[in-house]
């Protein structure tokens, strides 16, 4: 999973650049390329099917022995463990829900790690994206959302979302920013010059 060059990166810090001049609102984009490493996952599926293997494989009564059932299960723990871990198997494995519920979790952590929550006015904004779980969300304080309703920001992350599934993070991103500084652009008018957070997108590890 690539994710957007340095030149790209530019990209968006300048679209963030040219939205704030029209607004009070501070703009903080954030990439991660997964939202957890679900190193439970694999080992989980692999524990519960290793237990089913030799109950299935004693309905054939004489087949196997008691010490051959537990190298049966033992080798299908470890085989299924490791196999279990390649990346398109794992997401496979974990429900959208789980998925989801680890990257909003994350979109909160950043939204208070970036000090969105302290700006001037109340006026933060984090539009958050996380490749592997396809999960877009944008998280705003209340300067903004008293005056935006979360309604308006919906049909945006909707398209965002499509385009991370298509695999055009940047232009989601570049769409994204430009419809966001629309709303905020009539309902948050810039009314001084200030600059409170960077405008570079984080990329996180």
């Amino acid at each position: 999973m690539a994710l957007l060059s340095e030149d790209e990166q530019r990209q968006v810090a300048e679209a963030i650049h040219r939205v704030e001049r029209d607004t009070d609102a501070e703009l903080v984009t954030v990439l991660a390329p997964q939202a957890d490493n679900y190193a439970y996952i694999p080992l989980l599926w692999a524990g519960l099917l290793a237990l089913v293997v030799p109950g299935a494989v004693n309905y054939f009564p004489g087949w196997l022995t008691a010490y051959e059932l537990t190298l049966v299960q033992w080798a299908t723990f470890i085989v299924l463990g490791l196999a279990f871990r390649r990346p398109a198997i794992t997401t496979r494995l974990i429900p959208q829900s789980v998925r989801h519920w680890r990257a909003g979790n994350l979109a909160r952590r950043q939204f208070l790690e970036q000090n969105l929550h302290h700006t001037e006015g109340e006026t933060g904004m984090l539009i958050f994206v996380s490749e592997a779980e396809r999960y877009v969300e944008i998280l705003v304080d209340r300067g903004i959302s008293a005056r935006i309703g979360d309604e308006a920001w919906q049909s945006i992350v909707a398209a965002f979302t499509r385009r991370v599934k298509e695999g055009e993070t940047l232009k989601g991103f570049l769409e994204c920013i430009e419809a966001c500084g629309e709303h905020l652009k009539e309902q948050v008018p810039a009314t001084h010059e200030r600059n409170e957070l960077p405008n570079h997108l984080i990329v996180l590890d």
